[in-house]
C-alpha cells in the first residue's frame, strides 16, 4: 500500500461515517500568534475545538501538512522527519469515546490490516489531587475490541523497574498521556480545555531491541522509549475537560481530536521502521543515489547525510510553496536553514554539481496529486531554490576552508559570526561542524554579535516572526478590520496583483507583508491612508457570509484560490452597493462598522521584507479624522 492510497483510504473511511474531508491548511499559520509554523493537525482546528461553529458541520477530517522545527535535531534517525503529514478527524461535540475508538480499531486491523497483536496503546493513569479519574472508559472499550479477535489486552501500570508486565494498555501519567494546548494540567490557565488521550503504537519486533549494536540492549523495554522498536503511530485526544479556578469540569460540547502520522502508518503497513524506505521518498532517494553515485543504507555515516538531504530539501520544497522563501529572518531563516544543511551533507555525500532543482522535482512529482499548489507553483519553488543553492555554493568551498583556519581549538563568537556574515553559514551549520571535530563554540557570544549587526543594520526585527493576531481584545480587532481596509487600497493604488505574505497584529499596531517588487513612493502611502481614512469617516457596515468556495470565487471575494480553502468560506464584506470597499475571505474577528476604528490611520513605515515582499507597519491615531483632500 502506498501512502497516497493509504491516505486515500483513511479520507474515504471517514467520509463513510459523514465527516466532511477538508482540505490542508498553509504551512504558515493565520491568525495564530503562538508559533510559526503548523506543527500539528489539530493546529488550524483550535477554535471549533473551543467552540466555533464550524462552517463544515461536527464531523471532519483532512490530512494535514506540519512541520516541526524542534524535530531538526532529530533527523538522521529512522523515524523522524521535519515535515509531515498528519491525518486526523474530529468530532465536534458529536460522538465520543466508544464511536471512535472502535472505528480506530476497524481502521488499523481491517482497513490497514495492521496485525492486532503488534498494537499496544497507552492510556491516562487518571489524577486524584486533580479529581481527574483513571481512563477506564478507554480501556475498557479496546478490551472489548481486542476480546472479539480473542485476545486478552491485560493493562499495566508503567514502571521502568518491572517494564511492559506483559501488558497490552499501560497507564502514564500527565506528562505522556494528557492533551492540551498549554501542556500539562498544571500549566493550563483558566478558561482552557484539554484532556486525556490514547496513544497507539505499532511494534517492530523485539530484534531492534536485543540486537547487540542496540545501545538499548540492556535498558527495560516500554512503548515510549526511544529503543525504535515501539513507533507511535497515532493518538486519539479526549477533550472533556476545562480548567477553572476551582479545579476541573466536563465540558459541555466534548471533542474528539485525532492525529495519525502518514508516514509512520505506511512504515507499519510495510512493517519496515525506516520511514526513508517507504514510498514517499522512493524517487526522491534515488534522484540522491544517481547524483551521489552512493546506495542509501551502504554505511552508517552516508545514510545519515542521505537522511538529511531527503528530509530537508523535502521541508524546504513545502515551505517555499507555502511562501516561506529563503532568508536571514522569519520563517524564511528555516528554510534557508534546512537548504543549506541539506547541500553541506549532499556536499559530504560527493554531490558537486546543481542538484535543489533535481530534488525539487522528485518531491514535487511524488506530492503534487494531492497538494496540487506544488504543482501550480512549481516554477515559483524551483527559482527559489535554484538562486538560494547557488548562493551557497559559492561560497561552501570557501568557508568550509575558513572553518578549517580557525578550528584548531575553541571557535570564538567573532569567528561564528564571520562564518555566518561572510560564508551563509547558520550558525546550526558552525555548531554541526564543530561538534563532529569534538570542539567548543561560544554560542553566547555569537548571538552577541548577531545583536550588534541587527541593531547597526537596522535589518532585523527584534524577535522571530509571530504571524496573526496578538488576542481578541477590540483593539486588536480593529487593527485587524483596518488591515482589510489597507489591503483592498492597496490592490486599488499598486495593482490587483497585491497579495497578502503575511501578517502579526496586536492592540498597538498592525504589521502586513505583501507581495510587490517595488518600494511604494511618498504618493502611493498617502492614497493609500486617504482611502482608508475615507472608509473609516462612511462608517461602513461590516457584515460576514458562509458560501461555497465556488460562490464566493464568483462574487469576486479575494483570496488565493487554492487547495488551502475548505468547500465552504467565511467572507466579510466592508460596505455595500456602490460603497463596497473589500470583499475578502477571513476567519478573524472585525467590528461591525469602520466608524469604529475610532482615529486615523497612518502608514509608519514601509520596508522590504524579503525578495518581492515588502512590510508596512501602521497605527490608528486617537484623533478625529478630517476628510481627505
Amino acid at each position: 500500500m502506498t501512502a497516497s492510497e493509504l491516505r486515500k483510504k483513511y479520507l474515504d473511511f471517514f467520509k463513510a461515517r459523514n465527516h466532511v474531508i477538508i482540505p490542508s491548511a498553509s504551512l504558515l499559520p493565520e491568525n495564530d500568534p503562538t508559533t510559526l509554523f503548523t506543527g500539528s493537525g489539530m493546529q488550524p482546528m483550535i477554535p471549533f475545538l473551543l467552540g466555533e461553529s464550524h462552517p463544515e458541520g461536527k464531523r471532519i477530517a483532512d490530512s494535514q501538512k506540519c512541520f516541526r522545527t524542534q524535530d531538526i535535531e532529530e533527523i538522521g534517525d529512522n523515524r523522524h522527519t521535519t515535515v509531515f503529514e498528519m491525518l486526523g478527524n474530529w468530532s465536534l461535540g458529536d460522538y465520543f469515546k466508544n464511536e471512535h475508538i472502535e472505528w480506530m480499531f476497524t481502521f488499523l486491523t481491517k482497513e490497514l490490516k495492521l496485525d492486532p497483536k503488534r498494537l499496544y496503546f497507552t492510556v491516562f493513569r487518571g489524577n486524584p489531587a486533580l479529581n481527574i479519574p483513571r481512563d477506564d472508559e478507554a480501556v475498557s472499550k479496546w478490551q472489548e475490541l481486542f476480546k472479539t479477535i480473542g485476545v486478552d489486552a491485560k493493562t499495566a501500570d508503567f514502571s521502568e523497574r518491572d517494564g511492559m508486565k506483559d501488558g497490552r494498555i499501560f497507564f502514564y501519567d500527565e506528562k505522556k498521556n494528557w492533551w492540551s494546548r498549554a501542556g500539562t494540567p498544571d500549566k493550563m490557565p483558566v478558561g482552557e480545555p484539554g484532556g486525556p488521550d490514547s496513544e497507539m503504537f505499532w511494534d517492530f519486533g523485539a530484534e531492534l531491541k536485543i540486537h547487540e549494536t542496540s545501545p538499548w540492549k540492556n535498558e527495560v523495554c516500554h512503548v515510549n522509549c526511544d529503543c525504535g522498536r515501539f513507533v507511535e503511530i497515532g493518538n486519539n485526544v479526549f477533550m472533556q475537560y476545562r480548567k477553572t479556578a476551582n479545579g476541573f469540569e466536563t465540558l459541555a460540547q466534548k471533542n474528539i481530536d485525532f492525529g495519525g502520522g502518514l508516514e509512520r502508518l505506511a512504515s507499519a503497513v510495510d512493517d519496515n521502521p525506516d520511514i526513508f524506505r517507504s514510498d514517499v521518498f522512493k524517487t526522491l532517494r534515488e534522484t540522491i543515489e544517481s547524483l551521489s553515485g552512493k546506495q542509501y543504507g551502504a554505511n552508517a555515516n552516508e545514510t545519515f547525510a542521505f537522511r538529511i538531504a531527503m528530509d530537508h530539501m523535502r521541508a524546504a520544497v513545502f515551505l517555499i510553496g507555502d511562501g516561506a522563501t529563503p532568508s536571514n529572518k522569519d520563517q524564511g531563516y528555516f528554510t534557508r536553514r534546512l537548504i543549506r544543511r541539506a547541500l553541506r551533507f549532499a556536499d559530504k555525500l560527493g554531490i558537486k554539481e546543481a542538484m535543489a532543482t533535481k530534488v525539487a522535482n522528485a518531491v514535487i512529482a511524488s506530492y503534487g496529486d494531492h497538494y496540487t499548489a506544488l504543482q501550480s507553483k512549481k516554477d515559483f519553488i524551483l527559482t527559489e531554490l535554484e538562486k538560494e543553492e547557488d548562493k551557497f555554493k559559492k561560497t561552501l568551498a570557501q568557508g568550509l576552508r575558513e572553518f578549517e583556519k580557525i578550528s584548531s581549538g575553541a571557535i570564538s563568537g567573532v569567528d561564528a559570526f564571520n562564518l555566518y556574515q561572510s560564508y551563509g553559514f547558520p550558525i546550526e551549520v558552525t555548531e554541526e561542524l564543530a561538534k563532529e571535530r569534538g570542539l567548543s563554540l561560544d554560542r553566547i557570544a555569537f548571538d552577541l554579535e548577531l545583536k550588534k549587526h541587527q541593531e547597526l543594520s537596522r535589518t532585523a526585527s527584534a524577535g522571530m516572526f509571530k504571524g496573526g493576531l496578538a488576542d481578541a481584545s477590540v483593539e486588536t480587532t480593529r487593527l485587524h478590520t483596518a488591515a482589510h481596509l489597507m489591503l483592498a487600497a492597496l490592490r486599488t493604488v499598486l495593482g490587483n496583483h497585491i497579495e497578502q505574505a503575511g501578517s502579526n497584529i496586536t492592540a498597538e499596531r498592525l504589521r502586513f507583508d505583501f507581495r510587490h517588487g517595488a518600494k511604494m513612493t511618498d504618493e502611493e502611502k498617502k492614497k493609500v491612508e486617504d482611502l482608508v481614512n475615507e472608509a473609516i469617516i462612511k462608517d461602513l457596515p461590516v457584515t460576514i457570509e458562509e458560501l461555497s468556495k465556488d460562490e464566493a470565487k464568483a462574487k469576486g471575494a479575494t483570496g488565493i484560490f487554492d487547495e488551502k480553502y475548505g468547500a465552504i468560506v467565511k467572507v466579510y464584506k466592508i460596505g455595500s452597493g456602490s460603497n463596497q470597499f473589500s470583499y475578502e475571505i477571513c476567519g478573524g474577528p472585525h467590528v461591525t462598522h469602520t466608524g469604529e476604528l475610532g482615529g486615523t490611520f497612518k502608514i509608519t513605515k514601509e520596508e522590504a521584507s524579503s525578495q518581492g515582499v515588502r512590510r508596512i507597519k501602521a497605527i490608528i491615531e486617537k484623533k478625529k479624522i478630517s476628510a481627505p483632500r
